[in-house]
């Protein structure tokens, strides 16, 4: 310890420099280091964070194949005259010949199954941790985000848990 106004040495306990007769400031305490953040406590909360997303990717999954499928098999139903007396669809009246609504709906089931095909795989690869599963979820959740409300939402959920450099640090961890 130094006398703040010389520059003096003084040793512990002495109230008063000997040298300029001024007295010596109490020293503080020095401050504690700060904690270093447990790194295993956050890997673990942002496994919980991506388990969660996955199961959700899951459930949209299913979801998108769902109503799909029913309003497929609506569509279906609509132009092939199932709804008896009360209402019999265009029945070929289409104005690119016959086939274009059967064509049309064909494109249809098939975009359907590959969107909820990608809902599955982003929840399978973040589920199993894989590196691609990241690069998959971010994907499908580009291509969801203006599916309104539902795929805003879990896209917006993905993004934010996904991106950035500490949630990309964070994932290569898991």
């Amino acid at each position: 310890m130094f006398c703040s106004g010389c520059g003096q040495p003084l040793t512990p306990g002495q109230a008063v420099c000997a040298h300029c007769g001024r007295l010596a400031a109490p020293v503080a305490p020095a401050a504690p280091a700060p904690p270093i953040p447990n790194i295993a406590f956050e890997v673990a909360n942002y496994a919980t964070r991506v388990r969660a997303l996955s199961t959700v990717w899951f459930i949209y999954g299913g979801l998108v194949l769902i109503t799909g499928l029913i309003g497929l098999s609506f569509a279906n139903s609509f132009f092939n005259g199932g709804f008896g007396p009360w209402m019999h669809g265009p029945r070929g009246q289409f104005p690119f010949g016959p086939e274009f609504g059967h064509t049309i709906l064909r494109f249809a089931w098939v975009m359907v199954i590959l969107r909820a095909a990608l809902a599955f795989v982003a929840g399978w690869g973040l589920m199993e941790r894989a590196s691609w599963g990241r690069v998959v979820a971010i994907v499908a959740a580009f291509l969801s985000i203006l599916k309104i409300p539902f795929g805003t939402a879990l896209a917006i959920w993905t993004l934010v848990t996904l991106l950035g450099y500490r949630n990309t640090t964070l994932y290569d961890q898991l």
